[in-house]
Protein backbone atom coordinates (compact mmCIF):
# COMPACT_ATOMS: atom_id res chain seq x y z
CA UNK A 1 0.00 0.00 0.00
CA UNK A 2 1.34 3.40 -1.01
CA UNK A 3 1.76 6.24 1.48
CA UNK A 4 -1.21 8.13 0.08
CA UNK A 5 -3.56 5.18 0.47
CA UNK A 6 -2.17 4.43 3.93
CA UNK A 7 -2.78 8.03 5.01
CA UNK A 8 -6.32 7.90 3.66
CA UNK A 9 -6.97 4.68 5.59
CA UNK A 10 -5.58 6.24 8.79
CA UNK A 11 -7.75 9.33 8.29
CA UNK A 12 -10.82 7.11 8.04
CA UNK A 13 -9.92 5.21 11.22
CA UNK A 14 -8.49 8.21 13.09
CA UNK A 15 -9.98 11.34 11.48
CA UNK A 16 -8.19 14.64 12.20
CA UNK A 17 -9.60 16.42 15.24
CA UNK A 18 -9.63 20.04 16.35
CA UNK A 19 -7.00 20.49 19.05
CA UNK A 20 -9.42 22.63 21.06
CA UNK A 21 -12.83 20.96 20.93
CA UNK A 22 -12.16 17.59 19.30
CA UNK A 23 -14.43 18.27 16.34
CA UNK A 24 -13.61 17.13 12.82
CA UNK A 25 -11.10 19.20 10.83
CA UNK A 26 -9.46 18.77 7.43
CA UNK A 27 -5.90 18.25 8.70
CA UNK A 28 -4.13 17.28 11.91
CA UNK A 29 -3.04 19.81 14.53
CA UNK A 30 -5.56 22.46 13.51
CA UNK A 31 -8.58 24.32 14.81
CA UNK A 32 -12.12 23.98 13.53
CA UNK A 33 -13.83 27.07 12.15
CA UNK A 34 -15.75 27.73 15.34
CA UNK A 35 -12.71 27.50 17.63
CA UNK A 36 -10.61 29.54 15.21
CA UNK A 37 -13.12 32.38 15.44
CA UNK A 38 -13.12 32.13 19.24
CA UNK A 39 -9.35 32.36 19.63
CA UNK A 40 -8.10 35.92 20.10
CA UNK A 41 -4.82 35.89 18.18
CA UNK A 42 -2.53 38.80 19.02
CA UNK A 43 -2.51 40.91 15.88
CA UNK A 44 -2.30 44.64 15.34
CA UNK A 45 -1.25 47.00 18.11
CA UNK A 46 0.30 45.38 21.16
CA UNK A 47 2.52 46.44 24.05
CA UNK A 48 6.14 46.43 22.90
CA UNK A 49 7.27 44.88 26.18
CA UNK A 50 4.67 42.27 27.09
CA UNK A 51 2.46 41.71 24.03
CA UNK A 52 -0.74 42.92 25.73
CA UNK A 53 -3.37 43.73 23.10
CA UNK A 54 -4.04 47.46 22.94
CA UNK A 55 -6.79 49.44 21.20
CA UNK A 56 -6.00 51.23 17.95
CA UNK A 57 -4.17 50.46 14.75
CA UNK A 58 -0.74 52.02 15.05
CA UNK A 59 2.37 51.07 13.12
CA UNK A 60 3.60 47.68 14.41
CA UNK A 61 7.14 49.06 14.63
CA UNK A 62 6.10 51.81 17.04
CA UNK A 63 7.12 51.15 20.64
CA UNK A 64 3.76 51.39 22.40
CA UNK A 65 3.97 50.51 26.10
CA UNK A 66 0.99 49.47 28.24
CA UNK A 67 0.28 51.11 31.62
CA UNK A 68 1.40 48.01 33.52
CA UNK A 69 4.83 47.92 31.87
CA UNK A 70 5.23 51.67 32.32
CA UNK A 71 4.59 51.14 36.03
CA UNK A 72 6.55 47.93 36.63
CA UNK A 73 9.36 48.37 34.10
CA UNK A 74 10.06 44.74 33.06
CA UNK A 75 13.80 43.99 32.77
CA UNK A 76 13.63 42.29 29.37
CA UNK A 77 14.00 44.22 26.11
CA UNK A 78 10.87 43.19 24.21
CA UNK A 79 8.14 40.56 24.46
CA UNK A 80 5.37 39.01 22.38
CA UNK A 81 2.35 36.78 22.92
CA UNK A 82 0.60 34.54 20.40
CA UNK A 83 -2.94 34.66 21.76
CA UNK A 84 -5.09 35.98 24.58
CA UNK A 85 -5.67 33.88 27.68
CA UNK A 86 -9.43 33.78 27.48
CA UNK A 87 -12.05 31.20 26.54
CA UNK A 88 -10.50 28.88 23.92
CA UNK A 89 -7.00 30.23 24.54
CA UNK A 90 -7.26 29.40 28.23
CA UNK A 91 -8.62 25.93 27.44
CA UNK A 92 -5.65 25.21 25.16
CA UNK A 93 -3.11 26.34 27.77
CA UNK A 94 -4.71 24.31 30.57
CA UNK A 95 -5.00 21.22 28.36
CA UNK A 96 -1.30 21.46 27.53
CA UNK A 97 -0.30 22.23 31.12
CA UNK A 98 -2.40 19.71 33.01
CA UNK A 99 -3.96 17.38 30.45
CA UNK A 100 -0.94 15.75 28.78
CA UNK A 101 -2.07 17.29 25.49
CA UNK A 102 1.32 17.36 23.80
CA UNK A 103 -0.42 17.54 20.42
CA UNK A 104 -1.12 21.21 21.19
CA UNK A 105 2.61 22.00 21.11
CA UNK A 106 2.82 21.79 17.33
CA UNK A 107 0.19 24.40 16.42
CA UNK A 108 1.10 26.51 19.47
CA UNK A 109 4.73 26.71 18.35
CA UNK A 110 3.57 27.72 14.87
CA UNK A 111 1.49 30.56 16.32
CA UNK A 112 4.34 31.64 18.58
CA UNK A 113 6.83 31.58 15.72
CA UNK A 114 4.69 33.98 13.70
CA UNK A 115 4.89 36.68 16.36
CA UNK A 116 8.41 35.83 17.61
CA UNK A 117 10.34 36.28 14.36
CA UNK A 118 10.67 40.01 15.04
CA UNK A 119 12.65 39.16 18.20
CA UNK A 120 15.30 36.98 16.58
CA UNK A 121 18.88 38.16 17.09
CA UNK A 122 22.23 36.76 15.84
CA UNK A 123 23.45 33.85 17.96
CA UNK A 124 20.22 33.86 20.00
CA UNK A 125 19.50 31.04 22.44
CA UNK A 126 15.98 29.86 23.30
CA UNK A 127 15.28 28.73 26.88
CA UNK A 128 12.14 27.95 28.90
CA UNK A 129 11.04 29.19 32.29
CA UNK A 130 11.93 26.26 34.58
CA UNK A 131 9.80 24.11 36.85
CA UNK A 132 10.88 23.05 40.32
CA UNK A 133 12.01 19.42 40.26
CA UNK A 134 9.14 18.31 42.51
CA UNK A 135 6.54 19.71 40.11
CA UNK A 136 8.44 18.31 37.15
CA UNK A 137 8.47 14.88 38.81
CA UNK A 138 4.72 15.00 39.41
CA UNK A 139 3.75 16.45 36.02
CA UNK A 140 6.46 14.53 34.10
CA UNK A 141 7.12 17.40 31.70
CA UNK A 142 7.64 21.14 31.61
CA UNK A 143 5.14 22.61 29.17
CA UNK A 144 7.32 25.70 28.70
CA UNK A 145 10.23 23.47 27.69
CA UNK A 146 8.07 21.65 25.13
CA UNK A 147 7.07 24.98 23.63
CA UNK A 148 10.59 26.43 23.67
CA UNK A 149 12.10 23.38 21.96
CA UNK A 150 9.48 23.47 19.20
CA UNK A 151 9.77 27.24 18.83
CA UNK A 152 13.58 27.08 18.59
CA UNK A 153 13.27 24.51 15.80
CA UNK A 154 10.88 26.72 13.83
CA UNK A 155 13.10 29.78 14.25
CA UNK A 156 16.27 27.76 13.53
CA UNK A 157 17.85 28.78 16.85
CA UNK A 158 19.83 26.92 19.52
CA UNK A 159 17.91 25.59 22.51
CA UNK A 160 18.83 24.88 26.13
CA UNK A 161 16.06 23.25 28.19
CA UNK A 162 17.75 23.74 31.56
CA UNK A 163 19.58 27.05 31.26
CA UNK A 164 17.74 28.14 34.42
CA UNK A 165 16.96 26.21 37.59
CA UNK A 166 13.95 26.67 39.85
CA UNK A 167 15.93 26.67 43.09
CA UNK A 168 12.94 26.83 45.43
CA UNK A 169 9.40 25.52 45.19
CA UNK A 170 6.92 28.36 45.34
CA UNK A 171 3.22 28.32 46.11
CA UNK A 172 0.66 28.56 43.33
CA UNK A 173 0.29 32.10 41.97
CA UNK A 174 -3.37 31.64 41.12
CA UNK A 175 -5.49 34.25 42.86
CA UNK A 176 -2.48 36.27 44.04
CA UNK A 177 -2.14 40.00 43.50
CA UNK A 178 0.65 41.47 41.38
CA UNK A 179 2.69 42.42 44.47
CA UNK A 180 2.25 38.95 45.95
CA UNK A 181 3.34 37.31 42.70
CA UNK A 182 6.56 39.32 42.54
CA UNK A 183 7.33 38.56 46.20
CA UNK A 184 6.68 34.81 45.83
CA UNK A 185 8.87 34.20 42.77
CA UNK A 186 11.38 37.00 43.28
CA UNK A 187 14.37 34.78 44.12
CA UNK A 188 13.09 31.38 43.02
CA UNK A 189 15.38 30.96 39.99
CA UNK A 190 19.09 30.77 39.38
CA UNK A 191 21.37 30.24 36.41
CA UNK A 192 22.42 26.61 35.88
CA UNK A 193 26.18 26.51 36.69
CA UNK A 194 26.63 23.71 34.16
CA UNK A 195 26.27 26.26 31.36
CA UNK A 196 28.12 29.15 32.94
CA UNK A 197 30.59 29.43 30.05
CA UNK A 198 28.93 27.59 27.18
CA UNK A 199 26.00 29.99 26.87
CA UNK A 200 27.60 33.11 28.34
CA UNK A 201 26.34 36.54 27.26
CA UNK A 202 24.20 35.45 24.32
CA UNK A 203 20.84 37.05 23.53
CA UNK A 204 18.15 34.90 25.17
CA UNK A 205 14.57 34.25 24.11
CA UNK A 206 12.70 33.20 27.27
CA UNK A 207 9.60 31.09 26.67
CA UNK A 208 6.61 30.39 28.91
CA UNK A 209 3.07 29.14 28.39
CA UNK A 210 1.22 32.10 29.88
CA UNK A 211 1.99 35.56 31.25
CA UNK A 212 -0.21 37.23 33.85
CA UNK A 213 1.65 39.93 35.78
CA UNK A 214 5.13 39.23 34.41
CA UNK A 215 6.51 38.23 37.81
CA UNK A 216 7.81 34.83 36.65
CA UNK A 217 9.47 36.20 33.52
CA UNK A 218 10.94 39.04 35.58
CA UNK A 219 12.48 36.58 38.05
CA UNK A 220 13.89 34.48 35.20
CA UNK A 221 15.33 37.52 33.43
CA UNK A 222 16.96 38.85 36.59
CA UNK A 223 18.47 35.43 37.31
CA UNK A 224 20.15 35.55 33.89
CA UNK A 225 21.26 39.15 34.17
CA UNK A 226 22.72 38.53 37.61
CA UNK A 227 25.16 36.00 36.17
CA UNK A 228 26.00 37.64 32.84
CA UNK A 229 25.35 40.41 30.37
CA UNK A 230 22.23 38.96 28.82
CA UNK A 231 19.97 40.75 26.37
CA UNK A 232 16.65 39.05 27.11
CA UNK A 233 13.47 38.81 25.03
CA UNK A 234 10.28 36.95 25.91
CA UNK A 235 7.67 34.92 24.04
CA UNK A 236 4.56 33.37 25.58
CA UNK A 237 1.77 31.30 24.12
CA UNK A 238 -0.95 33.29 25.91
CA UNK A 239 -1.22 36.67 27.60
CA UNK A 240 -3.78 37.45 30.31
CA UNK A 241 -5.51 40.60 29.09
CA UNK A 242 -6.90 41.83 32.38
CA UNK A 243 -4.11 42.80 34.73
CA UNK A 244 -4.17 41.24 38.20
Amino acid sequence: MGWGKLQTALDIIYPPRCVACGGHVESDYGLCGTCWRQVHFMRGTGCWTCGLSLPGYLDASEQVICDSCLSLGPPWRRGVAALAYDETGRSLVLALKHGDRHDIVRPAADWMAQVSRVLVQPNMLVAPVPLHWTRLFRRRYNQAALLSAALAKRLDLSHCADLLIRSSRTQSLEGCSTDQRFTIVGSAMTRNPRYQHRWLDRPILLVDDVMTSGATLTAATKALQKSGNYDVYTSVLARVQKQI
